[in-house]
């Protein structure tokens, strides 16, 4: 394939992905993209690069060593997701049980090469003991579309199984309870990328406190998997200018998806 013929793919995926997001509106400004400027351009185009101060580059994340647990223990080898959420049974480990109308422990491909963490269940996964099937989770479904896959290609899970009382962020407790399994699920599905949606989903994997911010954009490893970080869909909602990001980093999670098929 060309590098023009790439650039064709490229443009139109962004606009598939632009019209998954809602975006009915592109406004593009005219820029000098690797061609020479004309005479009259060069000048101006000098001075406002002499006038521009250079930005800092961006180093990666610096992350601690994952700290030694009781949640450490090498989750059982070969084990089935059936049997994770069995052995999870009717959980009572932490104090978000009692509030809960479902536990919600996940959905989707159990081989599945892409696997989606999020923070926690809402409302709407409460009431369907499924996640993301609220206004975030079809947001999230327009974004998996817009990768070139299905939602049934991938495994969604969250790093609570039970909604927090008014959607407040996660406590340490309750994700210390949770952990183990999640880590289990991990292992049973083995995937190849794990995409860690929002603030709690990175933080939790990764035992670091750095923000969103600066975990996003990049591959860490997560105890020998790839795992991109990015914004959740919920905030997207609030803040669609973030939309960009988000592509960008899921159009890194399938482009190295597409070069292990190759």
């Amino acid at each position: 394939m060309s590098s023009l013929e790439r650039l064709g793919n490229e443009i139109v995926h962004y606009l598939e992905y632009c019209r998954a997001m809602g975006v009915k509106r592109l406004n593009v400004r005219s820029r000098v993209m690797g061609v020479a400027a004309t005479s009259e351009q060069a000048p101006k185009a000098r001075a406002s690069a002499a006038a521009t101060p250079a930005l800092p580059s961006r180093e990666p994340a610096r992350l601690a060593p994952l700290p030694v647990s009781l949640f450490d223990e090498a989750p059982p080898a070969d084990e089935s997701l059936e049997a994770v959420r069995a052995d999870l049974g009717d959980c009572r480990r932490c104090k978000l049980a009692p509030a809960r109308r479902n536990i919600v422990f996940g959905s989707g491909n159990a081989r599945a090469e892409l696997m989606f963490v999020g923070e926690a269940p809402g409302a709407d996964e409460d009431e369907q003991g499924l996640p993301f099937v609220g206004r975030a989770g079809q947001l999230l479904t327009r974004i998996i579309e817009a990768m070139g896959m299905r939602r049934e290609d991938v495994y969604i899970c969250n790093i609570l199984k039970c909604r927090p009382p008014g959607n407040r962020n996660p406590e340490p407790d309750e994700i210390a309870a949770c952990e183990p399994f999640l880590r289990r699920q991990i292992a049973a599905v083995k995937p190849k990328i794990i995409c860690a949606l929002g603030t709690f989903g990175a933080q939790a994997l990764l035992r670091t406190k750095d923000p969103i911010s600066r975990l996003r954009g990049q591959f860490i490893d997560y105890r020998g998997i790839k795992l991109m970080a990015t914004y959740h869909p919920a905030y997207l909602l609030r803040n669609p200018n973030e939309k960009r990001k988000v592509w960008e980093d899921v159009q890194k999670i399938r482009d190295y998806l597409n070069a292990m098929e190759t």
